[in-house]
């Protein structure tokens, strides 16, 4: 009887330990130093309609601006976002051969007209075609997706065979601006335990736009989560002295217009970006 009330204890203390450092890691996640508040950010925000929080990470400084760090703490559905982790999982686990791996298009009506064709993985990607994202995901499967996600120690994210080619657009999934700029700053200092091989793909399949003052890379992203819809644009822009990542968040204040409110998630980064004087 004692030794069985003693293995209870010790579950209990060991349980307790484990759930302990859990939340310690997941608050350290959320922790950043050198932050640096700009109200004019929350202006940018303001005339535009939406609420949300534009974070943007000076890496040669080390520093944060935001208009809000509590909203850049809240952790929401990673969507279409998550097409960058998505594509490094299916490269690492050979489930995607190369960047000239075709997604098959199943003939099959599908939401958007981009997707009603055979895709290259950069196409599939810009165009944030789900149904291939879905097809990479059901063939990595459960398992392997885990082991990746904590050995990347992405976000909060939930998966099991029952969600695995929707978790990132509905359910309990979650990540936070501060945890979306710390994977890409690992991604981007070649510090994520995965191939150069693949890195230098990744690296290549985001590039948004090229110029003589800059080279823009990311992702978008669109939730709707219990009738809330919730937009991301996550990435980095590389000029020739530094490197700024940004994570912008935001969500309608009143009725949800598709077509301005996908265009709003790039628009207020970029004026943030002009704001401080990234870019021109």
């Amino acid at each position: 009887m004692k030794i069985y009330f003693v293995l209870i204890l010790a579950v209990f203390f060991s349980s307790c330990t484990i759930n302990k450092k859990k939340a310690i890691s997941q608050k350290e996640e959320n922790s950043i130093e050198n932050q640096i508040n700009k109200p004019e950010f929350q202006s940018i925000i303001d005339s535009s309609g939406v609420i949300g929080s534009i974070l943007i990470y000076d890496l040669q400084k080390d520093t944060y601006y935001s208009n809000d760090f509590d909203w850049s703490k809240k952790g929401n559905l990673p969507a279409s976002t998550f097409k960058i982790t998505n594509s490094i999982i299916g490269l690492e686990s050979g489930i995607i051969e190369s960047d000239s791996t075709i997604f098959k298009w199943d003939g099959e009506k599908k939401w958007l007209k981009n997707w009603e064709q055979d895709l290259v993985l950069k196409d599939a990607f810009h165009f944030s075609c789900v149904p291939c994202y879905q097809e990479v995901a059901r063939k990595i499967g459960p398992k392997i997706m885990n082991d990746y996600i904590r050995k990347f120690n992405y976000g909060n994210i939930k998966v099991d065979s029952n969600n695995i080619d929707k978790f990132w657009l509905e359910g309990e999934s979650r990540i936070s601006q501060i945890q979306q700029i710390d994977f890409l700053k690992r991604f981007y200092d070649s510090k994520l335990p995965i191939s150069k091989r693949t890195e230098k793909i990744i690296k290549s399949i985001m590039v948004i736009e090229q110029n003589d003052q800059y080279i823009l890379s990311g992702k978008s992203g669109l939730s709707n989560d219990n009738k809330i819809y919730n937009g991301w644009f996550v990435g980095y822009i590389e000029l020739k002295t530094n490197t700024y990542l940004f994570a912008t968040n935001i969500e309608p204040k009143k009725e949800f217009d598709f077509d301005t409110f996908i265009k709003k998630r790039l628009d207020l980064t970029f004026k943030a970006l002009k704001q401080i004087k990234v870019i021109k």
